[in-house]
């Protein structure tokens, strides 16, 4: 069974710093790509952060320069640096993994940016 378990979402001030994590189980890690995504309340789903099997990194226009998208194939984890995080950025944060066509989620967890 595939299991991807977000943590490290919270309540952070404008300004402030979090850093998600990832765990996965279930799937050949390293061979996957992995991504973050997010869900701003009435909002779709975007994405924030994806990194390749080769450790390339893509981030959104919103966010570049500010999070950071890292991986660990030892410890099956994928983990997401946020940095002078903004109002704007509060939403719901999903992991994802992916194969070829095949693709897995987690059940996200909350950031909320505010004063």
């Amino acid at each position: 069974q595939v299991k991807l378990v977000e943590s490290g979402g919270g309540l952070v001030q404008p300004g402030g710093s979090l850093r998600l994590s990832c765990t996965t189980s279930g799937i050949t890690f390293r061979n996957h790509g992995l991504g973050w995504y997010r869900q701003a309340p009435g909002k779709e789903r975007e994405e924030v952060a994806t990194i390749t099997r080769g450790f390339s990194t893509v981030y959104a226009d919103s966010v570049k320069g500010r999070f950071s998208i890292s991986r660990d194939n030892a410890k099956n984890t994928v983990y997401l640096q946020m940095d002078s995080l903004k109002p704007e950025d509060t939403a719901v944060y999903f992991c994802n993994a992916n194969l070829y066509e095949q693709h897995y989620w987690g059940t996200g967890t909350l950031v909320t940016v505010s004063s």
